[in-house]
């Protein structure tokens, strides 16, 4: 960028303020030529691309590894060497539902070592199989692993996964469900402010199965999930700013810390789901999934334990005040989530269609 041409024109072609130098004083535009080669282009663009990985991968990696030091770089002025805190978060949340939601689950990816032809010989064998029991006594004696059991088991049972909801609390049908609150007896009838949820429960329980049901509310969940992040990060600041003091820190420094824990935590547990799904590719022995299992404890362990260095390093205070705090935080927190976390589910049973 620096070879560029400056132009003789001294006129800014953003703003038409003077330029006195190579950039506008007004608008911080740079006064080059507008008209480059290929050659400009092309080394143009790969300095640009260095530039965004070497701050890319700089701070994905004292994210990951150097709890509050991106809150704490940032807050003091240095910005230019890591990504900022808004377009990190939106680009691994981004990144993160995106593959959740493209990526195939456990058993579609095991499923094309899994012939129909095997399923066809377990079906045939046991020409009494009735039930899921029955089934799992019969893949027993298959020999095969338990991931492709999983897969027998939950393909075979789309015949028998027949079997609607139960959750209709007393009520046989939508039909009963309008009369009694319409024509029968008031001792008979639900209180106005459950009726609406419990008349959609009934409907769901007619029209979806327990395992259509299952995976609706999955997609549901999984679509709503992100705003439910972004409605909570918010509050998590908002307690950070009430326990901390107001004259040294602002609701925006708060707000920065919080931004950078929630990528944290959202690539964490991309990177779990990104490792669940490699060692489910090379399908289940014992040294994998041991050494699946390992690094999935870590990862969670240094999930938890994450916040209370960060905590400490970023704030300030003594390790015992910190802990304390950090110990207050999480417990209301931990109680904010499971009220959102049950909105949630409960605006999703009441939406699916």
């Amino acid at each position: 960028m620096g070879k560029s041409h400056i132009r003789k024109d001294k006129t800014c072609l953003n703003c038409h303020h003077v330029v006195e130098k190579r950039f506008c004083g007004n608008c911080g535009q740079e006064n080059i030529e507008t008209r480059k080669t290929f050659h400009h282009l092309f080394v143009h663009f790969f300095e640009d691309l260095t530039h965004y990985e070497n701050a890319f991968w700089k701070t994905i990696r004292n994210l990951l590894f150097k709890p509050s030091s991106l809150s704490t770089e940032y807050l003091s002025g240095k910005r230019m060497s890591y990504l900022a805190p808004v377009r990190l978060y939106i680009f691994i949340s981004f990144i993160t539902f995106l593959l959740i939601a493209i990526l195939p689950s456990k058993p579609e990816i095991v499923k094309a070592n899994v012939s129909d032809k095997v399923i066809d010989t377990i079906v045939i064998s046991d020409q009494t199989l009735k039930d899921q029991e029955q089934l799992k006594k019969l893949l027993q004696k298959s020999g095969l692993s338990k991931t492709e059991k999983k897969v027998i088991e939950a393909k075979i049972f789309k015949n028998f996964g027949t079997t609607k909801s139960t959750l209709t609390i007393g009520f046989k049908s939508v039909e009963e469900f309008d009369s009694i609150h319409k024509y029968g007896n008031e001792k008979d009838k639900v209180p106005v402010i459950f009726r609406k949820y419990l008349r959609k429960s009934i409907e769901n329980s007619e029209k979806f199965t327990l395992e259509e049901m299952k995976e609706k509310l999955s997609e549901s969940i999984l679509h709503n999930f992100p705003k439910v992040l972004l409605i909570y990060m918010p509050i998590f600041a908002f307690f950070l700013w009430l326990l901390h003091n107001k004259k040294k820190w602002y609701y925006f420094d708060h707000g920065i810390f919080t931004l950078h824990y929630f990528s944290f935590l959202l690539l964490i547990s991309l990177l779990l789901f990104l490792l669940r799904t490699i060692f489910d590719v090379f399908g289940s022995n014992e040294v994998l999934s041991f050494i699946h299992s390992a690094i999935t404890v870590l990862a969670v362990g240094w999930m938890i334990y994450y916040f209370f260095p960060a905590h400490h390093r970023f704030y300030g205070n003594s390790r015992f005040v910190s802990f304390v705090k950090s110990i207050v935080l999480l417990f209301i927190n931990l109680i904010i989530m499971t009220v959102l976390f049950l909105s949630l589910f409960i605006y999703s049973y009441i939406t699916l269609h």
